[in-house]
Protein backbone atom coordinates (compact mmCIF):
# COMPACT_ATOMS: atom_id res chain seq x y z
CA UNK A 1 0.00 0.00 0.00
CA UNK A 2 1.37 3.09 -1.04
CA UNK A 3 1.18 5.15 2.75
CA UNK A 4 3.31 8.23 1.76
CA UNK A 5 1.07 8.56 -0.91
CA UNK A 6 -1.91 8.77 0.63
CA UNK A 7 -0.56 11.20 3.05
CA UNK A 8 0.14 13.62 0.14
CA UNK A 9 -3.48 13.51 -0.69
CA UNK A 10 -4.76 13.77 3.18
CA UNK A 11 -2.36 16.94 3.16
CA UNK A 12 -3.84 18.76 0.09
CA UNK A 13 -7.65 17.44 -0.17
CA UNK A 14 -9.04 20.05 1.93
CA UNK A 15 -7.68 22.80 0.84
CA UNK A 16 -7.56 21.58 -3.14
CA UNK A 17 -11.54 21.24 -2.56
CA UNK A 18 -11.70 24.90 -0.68
CA UNK A 19 -9.24 26.60 -3.42
CA UNK A 20 -12.48 27.86 -4.83
CA UNK A 21 -14.55 29.09 -1.84
CA UNK A 22 -15.44 32.67 -2.51
CA UNK A 23 -14.81 33.71 0.89
CA UNK A 24 -10.61 32.87 0.87
CA UNK A 25 -11.04 33.24 -2.80
CA UNK A 26 -7.52 31.06 -3.11
CA UNK A 27 -7.76 30.59 -6.01
CA UNK A 28 -7.06 34.25 -7.03
CA UNK A 29 -3.77 33.67 -5.63
CA UNK A 30 -2.39 30.41 -7.37
CA UNK A 31 -0.11 32.83 -9.52
CA UNK A 32 1.92 33.69 -5.87
CA UNK A 33 1.33 30.46 -4.55
CA UNK A 34 3.22 28.68 -7.37
CA UNK A 35 5.90 31.32 -7.76
CA UNK A 36 6.50 30.13 -3.79
CA UNK A 37 6.31 26.55 -4.46
CA UNK A 38 8.26 26.96 -8.22
CA UNK A 39 11.15 28.73 -6.28
CA UNK A 40 11.54 27.22 -2.74
CA UNK A 41 10.73 23.84 -3.58
CA UNK A 42 13.12 23.72 -6.43
CA UNK A 43 16.17 24.76 -3.95
CA UNK A 44 14.70 22.54 -1.19
CA UNK A 45 14.18 19.35 -3.94
CA UNK A 46 18.01 20.39 -4.62
CA UNK A 47 19.06 19.50 -1.62
CA UNK A 48 16.89 16.91 -0.72
CA UNK A 49 18.56 15.04 -3.99
CA UNK A 50 21.86 15.95 -3.14
CA UNK A 51 21.20 14.45 1.09
CA UNK A 52 19.56 11.30 -0.45
CA UNK A 53 23.00 10.90 -2.33
CA UNK A 54 25.08 11.32 0.62
CA UNK A 55 23.26 9.08 3.08
CA UNK A 56 21.46 11.40 5.64
CA UNK A 57 18.23 9.68 4.83
CA UNK A 58 16.58 7.32 2.91
CA UNK A 59 13.23 6.24 1.63
CA UNK A 60 11.62 2.88 2.82
CA UNK A 61 10.71 1.12 -0.70
CA UNK A 62 7.54 -0.42 1.24
CA UNK A 63 5.66 2.64 1.47
CA UNK A 64 5.95 4.18 -2.03
CA UNK A 65 5.35 3.25 -5.67
CA UNK A 66 9.34 3.07 -6.99
CA UNK A 67 8.74 6.03 -9.60
CA UNK A 68 11.52 8.21 -9.13
CA UNK A 69 12.97 11.60 -9.95
CA UNK A 70 16.47 11.56 -10.06
CA UNK A 71 16.56 9.53 -6.21
CA UNK A 72 13.78 10.97 -4.96
CA UNK A 73 10.53 8.87 -4.83
CA UNK A 74 7.70 10.55 -6.49
CA UNK A 75 5.52 10.82 -3.44
CA UNK A 76 8.47 13.33 -1.70
CA UNK A 77 8.58 15.41 -4.83
CA UNK A 78 4.93 15.82 -4.58
CA UNK A 79 5.53 16.41 -0.54
CA UNK A 80 6.84 19.63 -1.82
CA UNK A 81 3.86 20.89 -3.70
CA UNK A 82 1.16 19.41 -1.14
CA UNK A 83 2.98 21.04 1.94
CA UNK A 84 3.24 24.43 0.76
CA UNK A 85 -0.11 24.59 -1.07
CA UNK A 86 -1.74 23.80 2.06
CA UNK A 87 0.17 25.60 4.38
CA UNK A 88 -0.32 28.72 2.33
CA UNK A 89 -3.60 28.22 2.24
CA UNK A 90 -4.18 28.27 5.90
CA UNK A 91 -2.15 31.43 6.34
CA UNK A 92 -4.41 33.15 3.35
CA UNK A 93 -7.52 32.01 5.81
CA UNK A 94 -5.95 33.15 8.68
CA UNK A 95 -5.79 36.46 6.33
CA UNK A 96 -9.50 36.37 5.63
CA UNK A 97 -11.12 35.20 9.45
CA UNK A 98 -8.23 37.15 11.64
CA UNK A 99 -7.19 40.89 11.75
CA UNK A 100 -3.39 41.08 12.01
CA UNK A 101 -1.59 43.17 14.24
CA UNK A 102 2.42 44.05 14.43
CA UNK A 103 3.93 42.70 17.32
CA UNK A 104 7.89 43.91 18.61
CA UNK A 105 10.22 42.91 16.07
CA UNK A 106 14.34 43.41 17.77
CA UNK A 107 16.46 43.10 14.93
CA UNK A 108 19.55 42.29 17.03
CA UNK A 109 18.20 39.57 18.38
CA UNK A 110 17.30 37.84 15.12
CA UNK A 111 21.21 38.43 14.18
CA UNK A 112 21.98 37.10 17.91
CA UNK A 113 19.81 34.35 17.39
CA UNK A 114 21.22 33.68 13.85
CA UNK A 115 25.03 34.28 15.17
CA UNK A 116 24.41 31.42 17.93
CA UNK A 117 22.74 29.14 15.60
CA UNK A 118 25.74 29.39 13.60
CA UNK A 119 28.32 28.72 15.89
CA UNK A 120 25.98 25.84 17.01
CA UNK A 121 26.48 24.10 13.77
CA UNK A 122 30.31 24.35 13.72
CA UNK A 123 31.12 21.56 15.68
CA UNK A 124 28.62 19.32 13.29
CA UNK A 125 30.43 19.92 10.28
CA UNK A 126 30.85 16.25 9.81
CA UNK A 127 27.51 15.96 11.04
CA UNK A 128 26.14 16.13 7.39
CA UNK A 129 22.41 16.83 8.13
CA UNK A 130 22.75 18.53 11.53
CA UNK A 131 25.10 21.19 9.77
CA UNK A 132 23.37 21.94 6.80
CA UNK A 133 19.97 22.26 8.58
CA UNK A 134 21.41 24.85 11.53
CA UNK A 135 23.07 26.76 8.80
CA UNK A 136 20.00 27.76 6.24
CA UNK A 137 18.03 28.60 9.72
CA UNK A 138 21.24 30.87 10.78
CA UNK A 139 20.99 32.41 7.02
CA UNK A 140 16.99 32.88 6.82
CA UNK A 141 17.30 34.48 10.53
CA UNK A 142 19.93 36.59 8.91
CA UNK A 143 17.41 37.80 5.84
CA UNK A 144 14.80 37.61 8.32
CA UNK A 145 16.39 40.44 10.78
CA UNK A 146 17.12 42.41 7.23
CA UNK A 147 14.30 41.89 4.73
CA UNK A 148 11.69 40.28 6.19
CA UNK A 149 10.47 42.97 8.91
CA UNK A 150 7.03 43.33 8.05
CA UNK A 151 6.45 39.54 7.83
CA UNK A 152 8.40 38.73 11.12
CA UNK A 153 6.40 41.51 12.99
CA UNK A 154 2.75 40.21 11.84
CA UNK A 155 1.13 38.37 14.18
CA UNK A 156 -1.20 36.15 11.79
CA UNK A 157 3.00 34.85 10.65
CA UNK A 158 3.43 33.60 14.32
CA UNK A 159 0.10 31.81 14.30
CA UNK A 160 0.73 30.56 10.93
CA UNK A 161 3.85 29.38 12.27
CA UNK A 162 1.83 27.51 15.30
CA UNK A 163 -0.39 25.71 13.07
CA UNK A 164 1.85 24.29 10.82
CA UNK A 165 3.87 23.09 13.02
CA UNK A 166 1.63 21.43 14.59
CA UNK A 167 0.43 20.02 11.69
CA UNK A 168 3.95 19.22 10.93
CA UNK A 169 4.60 16.76 14.08
CA UNK A 170 1.56 14.85 13.11
CA UNK A 171 2.44 14.11 9.50
CA UNK A 172 5.76 13.90 10.23
CA UNK A 173 5.26 11.34 12.50
CA UNK A 174 3.82 9.77 10.45
CA UNK A 175 6.25 9.59 8.04
CA UNK A 176 9.24 8.61 10.70
CA UNK A 177 6.86 6.45 12.91
CA UNK A 178 6.14 3.63 10.20
CA UNK A 179 8.68 4.66 9.09
CA UNK A 180 8.44 6.01 5.50
CA UNK A 181 11.79 7.88 5.64
CA UNK A 182 14.87 6.27 7.70
CA UNK A 183 17.48 9.16 8.92
CA UNK A 184 21.52 7.90 9.15
CA UNK A 185 22.10 8.02 12.82
CA UNK A 186 25.64 9.12 12.13
CA UNK A 187 23.69 12.50 9.64
CA UNK A 188 21.98 13.63 13.11
CA UNK A 189 21.92 14.36 16.62
CA UNK A 190 20.18 11.45 17.81
CA UNK A 191 17.71 13.54 19.53
CA UNK A 192 14.08 13.03 18.75
CA UNK A 193 10.65 14.45 19.52
CA UNK A 194 8.27 11.15 19.29
CA UNK A 195 9.78 9.63 16.48
CA UNK A 196 10.83 13.04 14.91
CA UNK A 197 14.84 14.38 14.68
CA UNK A 198 15.05 17.42 16.22
CA UNK A 199 17.10 18.82 13.20
CA UNK A 200 13.35 18.54 11.24
CA UNK A 201 11.82 21.34 13.49
CA UNK A 202 14.78 23.94 11.85
CA UNK A 203 13.60 22.21 8.62
CA UNK A 204 10.47 22.98 8.80
CA UNK A 205 10.65 26.77 10.41
CA UNK A 206 12.96 27.73 8.13
CA UNK A 207 11.10 26.12 4.86
CA UNK A 208 7.92 27.36 5.61
CA UNK A 209 8.89 30.63 6.55
CA UNK A 210 10.44 30.27 3.16
CA UNK A 211 7.29 29.53 1.21
CA UNK A 212 5.47 32.75 2.82
CA UNK A 213 8.04 35.46 2.68
CA UNK A 214 7.83 34.25 -1.08
CA UNK A 215 4.06 34.29 -1.16
CA UNK A 216 3.60 37.67 0.27
CA UNK A 217 6.11 39.22 -1.76
CA UNK A 218 4.93 37.74 -5.31
CA UNK A 219 2.19 38.63 -4.01
CA UNK A 220 2.47 42.63 -3.59
CA UNK A 221 4.09 42.67 -6.48
CA UNK A 222 1.09 41.54 -8.67
CA UNK A 223 -1.47 42.71 -5.92
CA UNK A 224 -2.38 39.42 -4.86
CA UNK A 225 -1.99 38.20 -1.03
CA UNK A 226 -2.35 40.71 0.75
CA UNK A 227 -4.57 41.09 4.13
CA UNK A 228 -7.95 41.43 3.49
Amino acid sequence: MNEYLLINLLIISFPLMATFYPRIAYYKKIPAVFTSILSVSSLYILWDIFATARGDWAFNPTYVLGIKFSLLPLEEVLFFITVPYSCLFIHESLQTYFKDREVPFRRNIYVVTAVFIFLLSLPYVKQDYTFTVLAVTASFMLLGAFHLQEMLSSKLYWIYIMITMFLFVVFNYLLTSMPIVTYNSEAIWGLRILTIPVEDFFYNYSMLSMYLAVYLWTGKRFYLGNPK
